[in-house]
């Protein structure tokens, strides 16, 4: 079957305003969402006993496998909602995932204690962050759709970049609630109650988001939702006829996903451990970072809408290369919070070469009727191979006095993935979205 092109979308590819309005729609689910799983990171040392008891000296490896656990959801997610959204529409999609994700936030936010009710609370536990693992797997493939195709044309990298904007606004909307809880509590009490405030604020902030997805335009036009058969969202049509498109996309976030969990969860993780003790310090520290990151997104994206995709990709790639050593190795060691700020700002502007621009580059790799599916399956699976299991990884690394081989293992996969950003990726060349909504840049460069 040919691909579907659409000269009158539902949604107009030159309507900067729709264009807006639908991106901050769009958005602030992805917000919502990506809160729901940072929560749990930066909650971890708080409701560790209530899980575990007080007394298991292995909590936060456990805490963190439990985290990595939950990623093997996300491929099955990105399969069943990327199949839903090329299917049925982005937006039904979209609202269904933050549905869940919400729903799995207020049963952790309520769960009893390991003293009341045993091992049963590190089972529900692992459930709840499996549901949300499988609703993560979802809301990254059709978020990425989503705003990829409500873009203009010219300015399709500074709009997609709004689902990092609001995915690193996700954890720092987490790091907030940690630093604003820890004016009004003590340890004890964030231990006995204060990180059930931050669950359940997640379950409650998807009420709004709701009604908000629920209102915005749908991205997929008339004639594509018309044009839907067996082959849309399909398994096996994206396994078939594009395989290479599929596997670009696992490559391309490899090394991309792995440098954004070592730098934003490890790093994060590490500044909180360095300032023990004086937590507001190191959330201080953690949120300003978080923050510069957020606005790094849209330069990084505006930059790709003037100058294509590929440069920035291969300016992450050989920066991570040579500073995944530093950061690594002397973050840890340092111990004053303006060096620390710098050591995470550096990682995050070396970071905005990929996640500025990675919905777009993946997106444009598929068409229509599987774009969904194989943005959502080819991120999942690379993202939770590589990713998720990174923290773990890395706690692991560090009992063992293996960090130099973790920092080996992080920086080959960045290799890998840089070869790819080199050799396979093509610049301002004209892309399957293209087609489907008209060209992104005025010549046909490189």
């Amino acid at each position: 079957m040919s691909a579907v092109t659409y000269d009158r979308p539902e949604l107009s590819a030159t309507s900067t305003r729709r264009a807006v309005l639908n991106t901050l729609k769009g958005s602030s689910g992805n917000l919502v969402e990506w809160y729901d799983v940072y929560v749990y990171t930066v909650f971890a040392t708080y409701f560790e006993p209530t899980f575990f008891g007080g007394d298991e000296p292995n909590a936060t490896v456990y805490t963190m496998a439990i985290f990595a656990v939950t990623f093997v959801m996300r491929p099955v997610g990105s399969w069943f909602f990327g199949r839903y959204a090329d299917r049925r529409g982005r937006r039904p999609a979209l609202v269904f995932s933050v549905s869940l994700m919400a729903l799995a936030s207020t049963v952790i936010a309520l769960t009893p204690t390991h003293d009341a009710i045993g091992g049963l609370a590190i089972v529900l536990l692992v459930l709840c962050r499996l549901v949300q693992g499988f609703a993560t797997g979802g809301e990254y493939g059709t978020s990425a759709t989503y705003m990829s195709e409500a873009a203009t044309r010219e300015r399709r990298g500074f709009f997609s970049s709004f689902q990092y904007v609001t995915l690193v606004g996700g954890h720092a909307l987490a790091q907030l609630t940690l630093l604003i809880l820890q004016v009004f509590l003590d340890d004890q009490q964030m231990s006995s109650f204060g990180w059930r405030i931050a669950f359940a604020l997640g379950g409650l902030a998807a009420v709004t988001v709701f009604w908000l997805r629920s209102t915005m335009d749908e991205s997929l036009s008339k004639e594509a939702l018309e044009s839907v058969d067996r082959q849309s969202g399909s398994l096996r049509t994206l396994l078939t006829t594009y395989p290479k498109a599929l596997l670009i996309c696992f490559l391309v976030t490899m090394g991309g996903t792995i440098a954004f969990y070592v730098y934003s969860v490890n790093g994060p993780a590490t500044v909180k451990a360095a300032y023990k003790g004086q937590g507001l310090t190191s959330s201080w520290v953690n949120l300003s970072a978080l923050i510069l990151l957020m606005a790094l997104q849209p330069i990084g994206g505006l930059i790709s809408d003037k100058i294509g995709r590929k440069p920035l990709l291969i300016y992450f790639g050989v920066c991570a290369l040579v500073w995944t050593y530093v950061v690594v190795t002397y973050l840890p060691k340092i111990h004053t919070p303006m060096a620390s700020f710098g050591m995470l700002a550096i990682s995050y502007v070396i970071l905005t070469g990929y996640t500025s621009i990675n919905a777009i580059v993946k997106a444009e790799l598929f068409p229509a009727r599987v774009r969904a599916l194989g943005v959502g399956v080819g991120y999942a699976l690379a993202n939770s191979a590589f990713g998720g299991t990174a923290p773990v990884i890395y706690e692991a690394a560090k009992k063992g006095g293996h960090v130099t081989g973790f920092i080996g293992y992080v920086t080959a996969c960045v290799a890998a993935s840089l070869l790819v950003y080199i050799f396979v990726l093509k610049n301002k060349r004209e892309t399957i979205l293209d087609r489907e909504q008209g060209r992104a840049y005025a010549t046909s460069a490189g």
